[in-house]
Order: structure tokens, then sequence, then C-alpha cells
């Protein structure tokens, strides 16, 4: 079980980039990030309005002083502090994020970005170039992976009790846009604008997350091909899809199928994730994050649940319990696990380590997890751009 006095000598100094009044996404970020007292939440440039900003600061807590009208004027007096911040997290539209962690990165800060990393594989690399030259840790925020029967179902798994693993079934898709919301809902607006959101809409917004469940449960696996059909149902949404079908060739013979959408009337979530091997399954839903399900052939299914004697419990994302088993845990608790992974990566970094080396050593969603993502919807754009055609996965 997590212990509540475990804490660094001095919590890390973090701002945030974003997320400010209304922010969803801005409001599970500070209770992630503040949960296990790993980061000090000490400054933050929420709004474009800045008044507005400032307010909403001020009434979080933080020193007027350290509430800025925009990241850069953030970085920049931060930088001249004694106790500037020292890590940021980055809750904004995707079109700043590219430009936002640049300037995180060059200002010397580790940093949290929101997906997508970026538009492009060119400003990935760039990015993670960027990275390793600051030696400075940046996690994606993959939240769902911070779910603790992820990572015994990564172990069941690497244990060898499904076998080798045939196929990877992958679903997020929900139907909350599944009419034209976006006309009275500013949120959905500027992620169904390629402007705003980039050469994607579900695929890079709910699709990505499945395709990391399944980096996280079977690491080994790597995709060779793909290929990508999308729509657009909502028509102004084109050229953005709003559904998607993806079929995945993996080396050494696996297949895997993913479905996002933002259409499926009448679902709440549905991301859904199931690994089939030559002697069992394992499936994961995220409505039912505390459970997963265990089917061997000829035998009964077996339910697994969170905090069991049963489970693994020599690796700390299977033994990170908050609260005895038999209580439900769920998103906040799955993102405060993530946050503090970053934490754990970013002070081990602090002591002098290369942080390339800890990501070799400590799970994390990383920077290389969001050049991943990038990848993967350039390919499945690609993809459905030329007619729905298998692409080489490796290939730029």
């Amino acid at each position: 079980m997590i212990q509540e006095e475990f804490h660094f000598d001095k919590p890390i100094r973090w701002g945030m980039a974003g997320g400010g009044r209304g922010s969803q996404i801005g409001y599970i970020h500070r209770c992630a990030a503040t949960r296990d007292r790993l980061f000090d939440f000490v400054a933050g440039a929420f709004d474009v309005d800045a008044a507005r900003g400032k307010e909403f600061g001020e009434n979080l807590g933080i020193d007027s002083r350290r509430c800025y009208p925009d990241y850069k004027t953030m970085f920049r007096e931060e930088a001249l502090r004694d106790d500037g911040i020292q890590a940021v997290s980055i809750a904004t539209p995707n079109m700043l994020h590219y430009e936002i962690l640049k300037a995180a990165l060059e200002a010397g800060l580790h940093a949290v970005c929101e997906k997508p990393l970026c538009f492009t594989e060119k400003q990935a690399k760039e990015l993670m170039e960027l990275a390793g030259k600051r030696n400075r840790v940046v996690g994606i925020t993959y939240g769902y992976t911070g779910a603790q029967m992820i990572h015994q179902a990564r172990r069941m798994i690497a244990e060898g009790m499904l076998g080798e693993i045939r196929i990877i079934n992958m679903q997020f898709a929900h139907g909350y846009h599944s009419s034209e919301v976006e006309k009275e809902d500013s949120g959905t607006k500027w992620r169904v604008n390629p402007a705003t959101a980039g050469p994607s809409y579900v695929l890079g917004d709910v699709g990505t997350h499945a395709l990391f469940l399944a980096k996280t449960m079977v690491p080994h696996l790597q995709i060779e091909k793909l290929l990508c059909t999308k729509q657009s149902f909502v028509k102004s949404r084109a050229p953005l899809e709003d559904n998607a079908f993806v079929l995945l060739q993996y080396e050494g013979g696996a297949v895997g199928n993913l479905w996002a959408s933002c259409v499926n009337a009448g679902s709440s979530h549905q991301q859904k994730i199931r690994v089939v091997g030559e002697k069992a399954s394992i499936e994961w839903w995220d409505e039912h994050p505390n459970q997963i399900i265990f089917s061997q052939q000829g035998k009964p299914v077996q339910i697994l649940d969170r905090g069991q004697g049963y489970l693994f419990r020599d690796e700390e994302m299977v033994d990170g319990d908050r609260m005895g088993a038999g209580h439900a845990e769920g998103l906040f608790e799955a993102w405060a696990n993530i946050y503090r992974r970053f934490a754990l990566a970013m002070d081990r970094v602090n002591k002098g380590e290369k942080a390339s080396k800890v990501m070799d050593s400590l799970w994390f969603p990383s920077i290389r997890d969001g050049a991943e993502g990038v990848r993967f919807v350039e390919k499945c754009v690609s993809s459905a751009d030329q007619g729905s055609v298998w692409v080489n996965y490796a290939e730029n």
C-alpha cells in the first residue's frame, strides 16, 4: 500500500500552463500532482485572459505575484527566483503543446504534457533530442495506465500465463459527440478544428489511450504495419474523423484492431482492451477499473480484484493500493499513480541520473510514448488518405 509518509527531502516545485477556470483536465492534473505531496504547486499561467487567470490562481491559493499572464513570462520570471519552478504541466489545447514544451525544456524544466505531444514526427524527434540534451524528464498523461490492474495484467502476460500473444482488441468508443455538440461546447469546438487539434480528432484524442494500454500490457510487441479507415459522420468535422477503425500487424505474427469513436451513441466510454494468447485471455474495461477478467481455455472465467492477496505484490504499480480491497479506486487514483512515477523519475534525474537511463529502468508514460502516439496518428491518417491501404509502421 502507498505510504502517506513517503516524500522527498523537498517536494518538486511545480507550475501549470493552462488548466484554468472550467478546465476539467486542469483539475485532475492538480489533484493528481499534489495527492502524495511530491509536488509543491507554486505558480501558473492559467488563461489567455491574464486578469481571469490571475484571479483563478489566487483562488487556488497561489501567490498573486506568481500568477502569470502567459507561459513565457512564467518561465522567465521563475528562472530568476531561488525557489522557482522545477517542473511544469501543460494542460492547453493541442496546438500549444509543442511550443510550450520546447520552451520548458529550453528553460531547464521537467514537464508533464497532455497528449498529443505535438503534431508531427519531425517535431517529436526534435523534442526528444532536446529533452536528452537538457537531461529532463517529460511525462505524458496516459492516465488510465495508472490503474493497478493494468500492471497486474502486464505481469501475468510477462510470466507467460497467456502463452504466445495472438490478438489484441482495443477500443475507446464513447457517444458524447454523436451530434454536433461543438456548436454549443467550446471544449469540443477546438478538438474538431485542424488548426487547433492537429491532423486527427478521435484517433489522437482517445485512440492513443487505447494504443498505450496495449503497449503497457504487452510491451514486447512492435507494430509492423497498419491499415486505417476513418469517417466524419458529423460532416462539419471533416477532414477530422469522429470514427476510425485500425487493423494492426505486429512483428512476429500477432494481430490487433482498434476502434476509436465519439459517435457510439448510448456509450459512456467503452474503453476496453482484450489480449488473447494461445492459452488464455485478459480483458480490462475502464468503467470497471478495479477488475480484470482472466479466461483460460476449458476453465471457469475468473474476475480478479484490485488489492487482493492473490495478485503479484513485488511491483509498486500492482501493490500501490490507496485504500483497502473492495473499495473502488478510479481515475483520480490512476492519475495520482502516474504523477507519482513522474515525480520519482524527476527526483532521480535531479540527483544526477541520466533521464534516458531512468526511462529504461522505471515505468512511466514518457516522451518516447508520446512520440509513439504521434507516429501512430500520422500513419493512420496516411493510410486512410491513401484509400485505406497497408502502410509500413517503421518507415518515415
